[in-house]
């Protein structure tokens, strides 16, 4: 029988706590506790995603004084650009991600990253993703501060992806009906001239403030670079601006929960 060396991540004496506590209160703390012993970072947040609803915050670390930037603010309208949420309800196959193999290729220069993201000042994000019964999937964030994380961080916690998101699957799998229950619906876009966009603008919209290069939103909709731009000039007009920061204005303003 071939045992598990005591350089193994899964030798970290707190997993066998993880396993014990599936099912209780004291999971999401014992799974964190776990994961620090493999590799250090500065927050955690877990988020339930079904569609495009309202995120549930199942579990975070936050200070109160960071808290309503990384949940508050973020429920509220951002995470519909996050490339995580993105992916999560796409969704990618279960493991470790980093945000930036995610993101669109314009990301770092979008709004959603320079008026939203920037404020986390966070130097990294990467995450385990886990899909549950009824479409529903869950986000283990881990963040850090200081520095991004290693070549080695990251395959240290690669290496026990299989094992978190299992854990994930056993604690979470009854993720829908906690959507049915605190009746977490999707969002509408009212006012803010947003709601006079045709569908296709509309679609537009949603890529330029992802942060989609003119060119990588026409082969996501298949229609030209050209078409794209003719009608990012429609948008501008049809809702008298001028920027795209003021087009990230209008669509928080105008998402209502």
């Amino acid at each position: 029988m071939t045992l598990v060396s005591r350089q193994s991540p899964l030798y970290a004496p707190q997993l066998g706590a993880v396993i014990d506590l599936i099912g209780q209160t004291g999971f999401c703390p014992a799974l964190t506790a776990w994961l620090q012993a493999i590799v250090p970072f500065s927050f955690t947040v877990i988020f339930g995603y079904s569609g495009e609803s309202k995120p549930i915050d199942i579990f975070d670390t936050f200070p109160e004084h960071r808290r309503r930037v990384f949940v508050t603010d973020y429920q509220e309208g951002p995470y519909l650009l996050d490339p995580f949420c993105q992916s999560a309800v796409r969704p990618v196959p279960p493991g470790l991600y980093r945000l930036k193999t995610l993101a669109p290729d314009r990301f770092y220069q979008g709004e959603y990253f320079r008026t939203y993201y920037k404020r986390t000042e966070i130097a990294e994000e990467i995450g385990f993703f886990a899909e549950m019964p009824e479409e529903c999937h869950v986000v283990l964030s881990l963040m850090r501060e200081e520095k991004v994380f290693s070549r080695t961080d990251f395959r240290r916690l690669a290496a026990v992806a299989p094992v978190v998101t299992a854990l994930m699957r056993q604690q979470w799998s009854g993720l829908a009906q906690d959507f049915t229950a605190q009746k977490v619906g999707r969002p509408e876009i009212t006012g803010q001239g947003l709601d006079r966009l045709t569908r296709r603008e509309s679609e537009i919209v949603a890529f330029i403030l992802k942060g989609y290069s003119a060119e990588a939103t026409g082969q996501a909709l298949n229609i030209s670079t050209g078409t794209v731009r003719i009608h990012r000039r429609n948008i501008y007009a049809k809702l008298g601006i001028s920027s795209q920061r003021e087009l990230f204005s209008r669509f928080l303003a105008g998402v209502v929960s």
